[in-house]
């Protein structure tokens, strides 16, 4: 607060200038006028400047105060606000905007306050949908186990293996679930980099790994198949980054709507950037970031098995982002650009 301990220093320095220089010229125009045009000395001249000296002194006291305490509480005021904002965020209410006019790092503590409360807001918001979208996850595969135990235990329906499949199938999917949801918060803190070993890798023959299992798929799905991949070395976890590229070639081929699919890796400097070029479904290109948040579907009529419960490629982005890489999309809204950037000296 160094800028606003300078104002009030100067603020104050100015007043008690302020109040000799009103004294001081008040006390010596009057004793003045009281020698020269009233002819009055010695004693009485004394006592007479003394009671006026009391009462220039309360007068300019009074003036002084109010003009100080109006430019003080100005000063001190946005500082009110971000204490009032804070006492709200406290109280767990939504923190509002603190709006002040000022300047100095006064304005910058309340621009940073402001950005935090908007983070605290977003944040809060999304663990609410994140809540609400793993409760609709869950619902599906428990309303149909539900429904079946009850068909069987009031003897509605006789068990048979179809039916225990099907029961084992909507298990499977809530293990799924869970253990996707458990997987991406472990990449999110950096819980893998701490247990498993990173190692120096080339990236061209881990992605082409990554790629063979697709190969039937990739030729059934794209007659224009074009894979140009440079060599170098990254230091990473390789089942981790062999899963972010699995999620994003999964993806194209779940919302794929094109003929042709190319794949480039590149040396970019201290970077390797990978693309994964397509055309796909609409992406409304606004929100073509929202895609890499958890449990994101751009239509609430995509599946919802297991494989797109819509935690794939946030689960790639906390991967990436855990590789001290970046991960995006770039669209016109249906060709779509994925793209990767790992740093290639990378000390984890």
């Amino acid at each position: 607060m160094t800028n606003l301990l300078t104002k009030l220093i100067f603020l104050n320095s100015m007043i008690l200038l302020l109040v000799i220089i009103i004294a001081g010229s008040s006390v010596k125009d009057y004793a003045c006028f009281l020698v020269n045009s009233e002819q009055i000395v010695g004693q009485e001249l004394v006592e007479t400047l003394n009671s006026f000296l009391w009462k220039v002194g309360i007068l300019t006291f009074l003036f002084i105060g109010l003009f100080h305490y109006f430019t003080v509480k100005k000063m001190i005021n946005p500082i009110k606000l971000l204490s009032h904002a804070a006492k709200n965020i406290q109280q767990g209410k939504a923190p509002e905007k603190v709006i002040a006019s000022t300047s100095g790092e006064l304005a910058e503590l309340i621009g940073n306050f402001n950005s935090m409360s908007e983070s605290l807001v977003v944040m809060q918001n999304q663990r609410e949908e994140m809540l609400r979208d793993i409760a609709h996850e869950l619902r599906t595969p428990l309303t149909n186990i539900n429904g079946y135990l009850e068909a069987l235990e009031n003897g509605v329906i006789e068990g048979n293996t179809e039916i225990f499949t099907s029961l084992l199938e909507e298990s499977k999917r809530i293990t799924r679930i869970v253990e996707l949801i458990s997987e991406l918060n472990s990449w999110h803190n950096g819980i893998f980099f701490q247990e498993k070993c990173l190692e120096k890798l080339d990236v061209k023959k881990l992605l082409t790994e990554a790629i063979n299992p697709f190969q039937l798929k990739l030729q059934k799905r794209f007659t224009d198949l074009q894979i140009n991949l440079e060599d170098t070395s990254v230091l990473v976890y390789k089942d981790g980054l062999m899963q972010a590229f699995t999620n994003i070639l999964q993806n194209i081929i779940d919302y794929n709507t094109g003929e042709a699919l190319k794949i480039e890796g590149t040396i970019n400097q201290d970077c390797y950037l990978i693309y994964f070029i397509h055309k796909g479904q609409y992406i409304e290109p606004d929100k073509k970031d929202q895609i890499f948040e958890r449990f994101y579907r751009m239509e609430s009529s995509r599946t919802t098995k297991s494989h797109g419960a819509g935690l794939g490629l946030a689960i790639t982005k906390s991967i990436i982002l855990a590789h001290k890489g970046m991960v995006g999309i770039d669209t016109d809204g249906i060709h779509h650009t994925f793209w990767i950037r790992l740093p290639i000296q990378n000390k984890g």
